[in-house]
């Protein structure tokens, strides 16, 4: 063989030998994400365990495997909790502007809906961080009442700092209109902010996690019953915290990401 060629050949194979590893990389890093990872996800993790790629290369990649992420789409009715002025209405603070950076210190609140698989609706009522996405507080319930907001209030309160005064923003929905919700709000020094009537990008971060909740879990799933969804959601939202990556939180999976900004 002559001399060039061989040093062509070799290169060839160090080349070929680099882009398996890489390859079985990827492959890894997908499954991780329960095969909802895109490629620009999957470029970025690359980038966090020290891989110098570009992401046109991970595409490529991903192509020549034959990985595709999936998301799966199933019809759901949205659920309203609307029920006109039963209550105290707060101003809306936020006008859309989510540019918080600071953790803890504007958080989103919502309830959605999830149909089971024998035709009942279960309900899930979640709290996110706006500045690190991370999920503070969620609870599931056969019914979308009174005990179902105050709870997630309570466990949103376990796991804040001593002391935080949050704004915590909210659709009009009856719950939040209640007298005892914004007395709880009050004793606990947090700030009331609610959408407009009717406009669901008003409160677009907690919509956002509702629909990679579905997405990604809910929707690939057929559920039986609460205690099933209990469970399913839990696993999801630990996951979701520790694990998956967001490219609006610099590649970080929501907890890492506020240790980060906080210098735990």
């Amino acid at each position: 063989m002559k001399h060039a060629t061989y040093y062509d050949e070799k290169k060839r194979l160090l080349k070929t030998s680099k882009y398996q590893q890489i390859q079985n990389m990827i492959q890894n890093i997908f499954l991780a994400s329960h095969k909802t990872y895109g490629y620009r996800r999957i470029h970025r993790q690359l980038l966090n365990q020290g891989v110098k790629i570009s992401a046109n290369t991970v595409l490529k990649l991903m192509h020549t495997l034959g990985i595709k992420n999936h998301i799966y789409r199933r019809h759901t009715s949205s659920y309203s909790s609307y029920k006109g002025n039963i209550g105290t209405k707060a101003p809306n603070f936020l006008k859309q502007t989510f540019n918080a950076t600071q953790p803890y210190t504007v958080i989103h609140t919502d309830v959605t809906q999830v149909r089971l698989t024998n035709q009942h609706w279960a309900y899930i009522s979640a709290m996110t961080d706006e500045a690190t996405k991370e999920v503070l507080a969620l609870q599931v319930s056969a019914h979308p009442d009174k005990q179902l907001i105050m709870k997630t209030i309570d466990q949103l309160c376990a796991n804040l700092p001593s002391g935080t005064k949050s704004i915590i923003h909210s659709d009009q929905g009856w719950h939040y209109q209640q007298k005892d919700y914004q007395a709880k709000l009050k004793a606990l020094d947090f700030i009331p902010s609610m959408s407009r009537k009717g406009n669901c990008l008003d409160n677009a971060p907690i919509e956002s996690f509702f629909n990679l909740l579905k997405r990604e879990s809910l929707n690939q799933q057929h559920i039986k019953n609460i205690a099933e969804l209990s469970v399913i959601v839990d696993k999801y939202v630990h996951w979701f915290n520790h694990e998956r990556i967001s490219l609006k939180t610099k590649g970080l999976p929501p907890i890492a990401y506020r240790e980060q900004v906080l210098g735990n």
